[in-house]
């Protein structure tokens, strides 16, 4: 068990209602503590690829300062047999103090400030880099694994998470899963459906999806649900339909999933980018608006009500994929993409130009206003925030539990922050 000391830092500028990256004299980016409402910083033993939140028991909605919070990570180390699956407790999260601050504010969060944020983390062995790690929603001491290896892996980590409650309690390290299925070969699509319990789906390069269902007696049972042409880049399952997922594909195609249908064929599918598409994100609040980021370093926006086929005057059918929005602002591959959890409107893109923004797609264009503009670009007006200071972002999630707080993961480590445009 290790625990360390974070530093609270963040490299951010502030312009009027838009926050912007900035460089100082030197060329470094600099510091505006006013654009946050927390900040910190934190590195593990090896690069994290991909995490998820576990829940806690800590309340939902909670927004008193200091914070806590819970998370699982998988590493890619510099040889197989390195490898970790990690469980952190981080606490002592602060508010950022800002000049209008009353004095009585300053003096309530003294005594939590002076010993700063810390964290407690306890991992056990993992055969192979982590691809990706997803926590299951019914159980939030079930987490699934995509190993670099081309096997996924369902573990009991209620170990782990009792070891950092008390970090004298000792682990088994070589824990063995609850499940491993193999593929043919490495994946990074895998999600866990929010409506049907234990219901896991993992898709691979190859374009093999499976979908793993939960039996009585602890068993699982694995059958493919089909396969598309080219990787599974990511997988998101319906918010409301129990049988229905997504996938994402390296030849720019979204398909749609029925796990009730044999036929091993997509129910819907359409062209969404001239690149990849790396990551998809369906909203948990409306079920018909969709998110989609693609290598071409483009996210759009997407109405499901109009994909499929249409049937014009004179009796001739044709497909639709009219796009609700397509935003450019990042220069490189997107990495991340996710909804708010309880904000319909608003969310979160990382991309791999080292960038994390922040969007809120009720906003619309005044014609009768000249745009923002930043770096000789024309700023989106959808656009809140821009936060940055990592280097090569690979996934980010918002707290469903703290409202506003993003968490990412990096090259160079994770930031967990809360800005003063979301809550």
């Amino acid at each position: 068990c290790f625990c360390f000391v974070l530093f609270s830092t963040t490299w951010m500028d502030a312009q009027d209602d838009m926050e912007y990256s900035a460089e100082s004299a030197e060329g470094q980016l600099v510091m505006d503590t006013s654009a946050y409402k927390c900040h910190t910083q934190f590195q593990l033993e090896w690069p994290c690829l991909s995490f998820d939140i576990l829940p806690d028991g800590l309340g939902d909605c909670r927004s008193s300062f200091p914070l806590s919070c819970y998370l699982v990570a998988g590493s890619q180390a510099e040889s197989s047999n390195q490898n970790k699956l990690t469980v952190m407790r981080i606490d002592g999260i602060s508010e950022i103090k800002h000049e209008d601050d009353s004095d009585d504010d300053l003096d309530d969060d003294d005594d939590d400030d002076e010993a700063g944020p810390k964290l407690v983390h306890r991992s056990i062995d993992h055969k192979g880099g982590v691809n990706r790690v997803r926590v299951a929603p019914f159980e939030g001491c079930v987490c699934a694994t995509w190993s670099d290896e081309g096997v996924v892996n369902v573990w009991d980590i209620s170990s782990l998470a009792q070891g950092v409650e008390n970090p004298k309690e000792k682990i088994d390290a070589s824990m063995k899963p609850l499940q491993e299925c193999g593929h043919d070969t490495e994946g990074y699509g895998l999600a866990w459906s929010p409506k049907n319990q234990f219901a896991l789906a993992s898709g691979d390069m190859n374009g093999m999806l499976n979908v793993w269902d939960y039996a009585e007696g602890g068993s699982w049972g694995v059958h493919t649900l089909g396969s598309q042409e080219g990787s599974i880049e990511d997988i998101q399952w319906s918010p409301n339909e129990d049988t229905v997922l997504a996938t994402c594909s390296t030849n720019g195609n979204i398909y749609i999933w029925d796990s009730r249908c044999d036929d091993q064929t997509p129910r819907l599918s359409w062209h969404a980018h001239d690149s990849d598409v790396n990551v998809i994100s369906w909203n948990p609040r409306e079920q018909a608006t969709f998110l989609s980021g693609g290598d071409d370093g483009v996210f759009k926006l997407w109405d499901l009500r109009n994909i499929g086929q249409a049937t014009d005057e004179h009796g001739n059918t044709h497909h639709t994929n009219d796009v609700v929005g397509d935003f450019h602002w990042h220069s490189a591959p997107i990495t991340s993409i996710e909804w708010h959890p309880t904000d319909s409107t608003v969310l979160a893109v990382a991309g791999e130009d080292d960038q994390i923004s922040l969007w809120d797609t009720a906003v619309e264009s005044d014609p009768q206003e000249n745009p923002e503009t930043f770096n000789g670009r024309d700023v989106p007006p959808q656009l809140l925030f821009v936060h940055q200071g990592q280097s090569n972002i690979k996934e980010l999630h918002w707290h469903p539990q703290i409202p506003g707080l993003l968490i990412s993961t990096a090259q160079s480590g994770f930031n967990i922050f809360k800005t003063i445009s979301t809550e």
